[in-house]
């Protein structure tokens, strides 16, 4: 059973820091240094402060070698909470959120989810799942920072198998508690919701449900880890969650491509990789503007012939064959094709270079990957689908995991938005 609850947030007064748009942030895993400067010249109170704490860079003159980022981060948590940036409540809420966007697709969108607090499972009792096996991640980092701060910071975003949101939408106010945009130009809208019987009712209907990791599976890691650390029982058995019903009208899966290097230098694994693809699928020339690609059917896009072509494979026993340990809902899932014949079989990778990138990266628009390919970085660029909503339902209700990058959740549940105590 999944055990789903209010928490006694740390919050930003947004009557001190001016407003949330101000202060929230993107996830962390997604900043790089020039975004991290441009977050924190909006505001010195922005969450990318706590959240990607900096380390010591030898290039930078005011950078304090001696210096421990995850003290910096706790310290500053503590600084803020005394001048009043932020607040502790003393009575547990839920906090119910909109994200109205724009999606890859360039059609508009409205994803609803709900912050909660969520009682940390491990994997096998099958309330709380991951749905894609992970790259060695920065398990250590997410740690230390739990550990010097004390607070989940940023949200882990799941679905959910059961869809609380018809419980909460109706007690919400006209105006929201704050509302943030993020630089994909997705309105985040916040309520806080105070009212036990609210809280008692979205509890009892999401007992019975199963999560779904979408984005953040490190950070349930670490909250595993610390849970273990810890030990016994207290608020460390639980993590921050935002969750969204998979039946949500909102929720949009979008794919990520894959791109690979290694071949333009190797004219005999180039011809491996070519032979192979002939030899698996039925391969049509089509125009750039036509490699989208449909069920079992994938774009390619080369650096050598400059040209696109699709993909359509020819028999779906050769993956029965190499998957049958593999549920059917795995088998069918383009990813899981592509890792099998091509990553693995054709391109001769192993689990530890797809884990490691090695001769791999994503991109999460077609033309993203062709500009990579066409840039010289990359030789080859494989296109994929979406994945559909269905199928991931289908595949949580199995033990197979999807390859890393099989989905593209859009948009980001961003950082700031409120803090849960873990000690």
């Amino acid at each position: 059973m999944a055990e789903v609850l209010p928490f006694k947030a740390l919050h930003y007064d947004l009557g001190k820091v001016g407003s949330l748009d101000a202060v929230a942030a993107p996830p962390y895993d997604v900043i790089d240094a020039a975004q991290r400067k441009a977050l924190l010249e909006r505001s010195p109170y922005n969450a990318v402060a706590i959240d990607l704490p900096k380390p010591f860079d030898p290039a930078d003159p005011d950078s304090d070698p001696s210096g421990d980022p995850y003290a910096e981060a706790a310290a500053r948590v503590e600084s803020w909470n005394a001048d009043g940036a932020l607040v502790q409540d003393d009575a547990p809420s839920l906090w119910a959120m909109t994200q109205d966007y724009v999606a890859p697709d360039g059609n508009s969108y409205s994803r609803n989810g709900i912050l909660a607090r969520v009682r940390v499972e491990d994997y096998e009792t099958g309330t709380v799942r991951p749905h894609e096996r992970t790259h060695p991640g920065p398990l250590l980092d997410r740690l230390e920072l739990t550990r010097a701060t004390g607070y989940n910071l940023s949200p882990i975003f799941s679905l959910s198998t059961k869809d609380a949101w018809p419980l909460v939408e109706p007690g919400l106010a006209d105006e929201p508690w704050g509302e943030a945009r993020d630089e994909d130009g997705t309105v985040n809208r916040l309520w806080k919701i105070e009212d036990p019987d609210v809280h008692a009712a979205v509890s009892e209907c999401l007992a019975g449900a199963q999560l779904l990791i979408a984005d953040g599976h490190h950070r349930y890691e670490t909250a595993r880890t610390f849970r273990d650390e810890v030990d016994g029982e207290g608020p460390h058995n639980y993590t921050l969650m935002s969750l969204t019903g998979l039946d949500d009208p909102g929720l949009t899966v979008f794919p990520t491509h894959r791109v690979l290097s290694g071949f333009a230098d190797d004219p005999e694994r180039q011809q491996r990789l070519g032979n192979g693809l002939r030899e698996l699928f039925d391969v049509t020339e089509v125009g750039r503007e036509e490699i989208d690609p449909g069920v079992g059917v994938f774009g390619l896009y080369d650096a050598f012939h400059k040209r696109a072509f699709r993909l359509r494979l020819k028999d779906v026993g050769e993956v029965d064959r190499r998957l049958e340990d593999k549920p059917e809902a795995y088998r069918r899932l383009d990813s899981a094709i592509l890792e099998t014949l091509v990553l693995k079989g054709l391109a001769g990778m192993s689990d530890h270079d797809i884990d490691e990138r090695n001769g791999l990266e994503y991109a999460k628009s077609v033309d993203a990957a062709l500009a990579k390919v066409d840039e010289g970085d990359y030789d080859v660029a494989f296109i994929q689908r979406p994945v559909p909503v269905e199928q991931v339902k289908d595949i949580a209700n199995t033990d197979a995991v999807m390859p890393p990058k099989s989905t593209f959740f859009f948009p980001k549940v961003m950082t700031g938005f409120a803090f849960n105590p873990v000690r």
